[in-house]
C-alpha cells in the first residue's frame, strides 16, 4: 500500500463522520458533544435550515495591497454567506468562472461541490478559485453548524498559530540586518530571509554568466546569513528563499555553503524545469537536492492538492518540508489532507501566505487542525498597517508576540470591515452582480446527461448537466 493509499485511508473515518454530522444536522442539533472550546450545547443555526440551503450567488473585489487580495463572497437563501481569498497577485475571474456550476447546489455538500470544480483547477494561480469556494463554504457551513471552521475538518492541535517574518532583502547587510531587527522587535519568533543571487551583481566575480553565485559569491551570500544571525541570535529559527533561477547543481552547491549557519530550511531551490515545466513537482531532482545536503529543502507554495500534486515530494520523502499556501493548494479540505500525508511520511509543514486576513484565518483554522510536523504560517504584510483592521470580530493585534490565536466563532470567526476594504479597492465596485458569469462555460468533459447542442428547430438547447 503506498503512502497516498494509507493517508487516504486514514482520513476515510474522519470523512464518513463528518458525513453522518452534516446528514444528520439537515434535521437536528449537531456537534452535541465535541471536544476543545466548542460548547457541548451548541446546535445548528436556529435562523438557517441546512436542508433548504441554496447557493443564489457569487461576488467579488479586489484590494490594491503589496500583492493585490481578490475576495468572494458567496451567498445562499437563507442570508448565510461565506467569504474567500483567491491566490494573491491573482484575479477574482478565477473564481467567478466556477459560479454558474454552483448556483442553486447545497453549500454543505462541501466535497461534493469541490469535487464538481476540480477539473477547473491546476497548479500555481489557477489553484486560486477552487480554493477561495473552499474557504467560503466553510465559512458558511461553520456559521450553519455554530463550529468553527477547523472543526470542520478534524481536532484542535493547537490553539495559536506561529508566524514566521518575511523580509524584503537590501543589498547592505547591515541595513539587511537592521530589518531583521524590527521584526524581533515586533515579537517575531521565527524568520525568513530573501537572498537573492542579484544583490551580488555589483560584485566583480560573484556571479557566472548565468546570474548564479560562483564560489566566491556565495561567501558573500553567507555574509548576509551571518549579519542576520548576529541580530536574531544563535538556534532562532531563521529560513532563506529566493535564490534565483538554479539547477540541481547550483542548488547543491548553494544549500552546502548554508549549513554552517542552520538554516530551518532554504525554499524553492529549484527553478529550471528539467524534465517538467513545473520543478516544484520533480520529486526526483528534489530527491537528489536533498540527499546531498544537511540544509533542509522545502518546497511547495504553488502546488495544487495531493493527488497530482504534493504526493510524489511525499511519498517519495523527497524534501525534508513542504509549504502549501491554502490560497492555491485547495482551501481547508485538501491542504488538511496534504498535512495528514506529510505528517504520515515525518515531513514538516510550513504555510505560505501573502494575502489578506481572510486567507490568512483560513490557514490558521487549518493549520489548528496539524499535527507536531507543522513549523509555522507566513505573513507577507508585517509593513502595512492596515492589515489587521480589513476585518472585524478578532482580537487586535492580530499578530500577538508572534502568534495568532485560533477564532472559536462560527465559520471562519471574523467579518469584512466594510469601511476600510472600500478604502484600498483596486477599481470601484464593491461586491456587485456578477449576471456575466451565471451561464456555465463548457469544459470539455461531461459527467451526465446531454451535451448542449441545437435541437431540431435550430435553437440552441443549453442542457448540459454536472451531477
Amino acid at each position: 500500500m503506498t503512502l497516498l493509499q494509507k493517508t487516504q485511508k486514514a482520513i476515510l473515518s474522519r470523512r464518513s463522520m463528518l458525513r453522518s454530522a452534516a446528514a444528520g444536522a439537515m434535521f437536528g442539533p449537531l456537534f452535541k458533544a465535541t471536544e476543545g472550546q466548542v460548547s457541548a450545547q451548541q446546535t445548528v443555526n436556529k435562523n438557517s435550515s441546512p436542508s433548504t440551503l441554496k447557493i443564489t450567488d457569487m461576488r467579488a473585489c479586489r484590494l490594491a495591497a503589496n500583492y493585490d487580495y481578490p475576495l468572494i463572497k458567496i451567498y445562499t437563501n437563507q442570508d448565510v454567506y461565506g467569504l474567500g481569498e483567491v491566490r494573491d497577485a491573482g484575479v477574482e475571474g478565477i473564481a467567478l468562472v466556477l459560479k454558474a456550476h454552483l448556483l442553486g447546489k447545497n453549500p454543505l455538500n462541501i466535497e461534493g461541490n469541490l469535487r464538481m470544480l476540480r477539473n477547473f483547477s491546476n497548479h500555481g494561480r489557477m489553484g486560486g478559485g477552487y480554493s477561495a469556494v473552499d474557504m467560503a463554504l466553510h465559512d458558511i457551513a461553520g456559521k450553519v453548524f455554530n463550529v468553527p471552521a477547523y472543526r470542520l475538518i478534524g481536532n484542535k492541535n493547537h490553539d495559536k498559530i506561529r508566524i514566521y517574518a518575511d523580509t524584503t532583502s537590501h543589498p547592505d547587510p547591515k541595513v539587511y540586518a537592521e530589518r531583521m531587527k524590527k521584526r524581533k522587535e515586533m515579537g517575531l519568533t521565527f524568520f525568513k530571509m530573501d537572498l537573492q543571487s542579484d544583490m551580488l551583481k555589483d560584485r566583480p566575480g560573484a556571479l557566472n554568466e548565468r546570474g548564479v553565485c560562483t564560489e566566491k559569491g556565495l561567501g558573500y551570500l553567507c555574509e548576509y546569513i551571518a549579519a542576520i544571525r548576529d541580530v536574531i541570535g544563535p538556534g532562532t529559527p531563521l529560513a532563506a528563499d529566493h535564490f534565483g533561477r538554479l539547477n540541481i547543481n547550483d542548488a547543491i552547491m548553494y544549500a552546502k555553503a548554508f549549513e554552517p549557519y542552520q538554516l530551518s530550511w532554504a525554499e524553492d531551490l529549484l527553478q529550471i524545469g528539467e524534465g517538467t515545466q513545473y520543478p516544484y513537482l520533480n520529486w526526483k531532482a528534489y530527491k537528489t537536492i536533498s540527499d546531498a545536503t544537511i540544509t533542509p529543502v522545502l518546497t511547495g507554495e504553488d502546488i495544487f492538492g495531493l493527488q497530482g500534486g504534493f504526493d510524489g515530494l511525499i511519498e517519495h520523502r523527497a524534501v525534508d518540508g513542504i509549504h502549501p499556501d491554502i490560497e492555491t493548494s485547495g482551501g481547508l479540505l485538501e491542504t488538511k489532507k496534504i498535512a495528514d500525508a506529510a505528517e504520515l511520511a515525518g515531513i514538516r509543514v510550513a504555510m505560505h501566505h501573502a494575502g489578506s486576513p481572510i486567507g490568512a484565518f483560513s490557514g490558521y483554522h487549518c493549520a489548528a487542525t496539524f499535527g507536531n510536523n507543522f513549523l509555522a504560517m507566513e505573513n507577507h504584510a508585517l509593513d502595512m498597517p492596515w492589515w489587521q483592521d480589513l476585518v472585524t470580530g478578532v482580537p487586535k493585534p492580530i499578530i500577538d508576540k508572534g502568534y495568532v490565536t485560533v477564532p472559536e466563532k462560527p465559520g471562519l470567526g471574523l467579518e469584512l470591515n466594510d469601511a476600510v476594504v472600500k478604502e484600498h479597492l483596486r477599481r470601484p465596485g464593491y461586491f456587485e452582480p456578477t449576471p456575466m458569469f451565471d451561464d456555465v462555460i463548457l469544459s470539455g468533459f461531461r459527467t451526465g446527461g446531454p451535451w448542449p447542442h441545437f435541437d431540431e428547430t435550430g435553437k440552441w438547447c443549453n442542457c448540459v448537466s454536472y451531477e
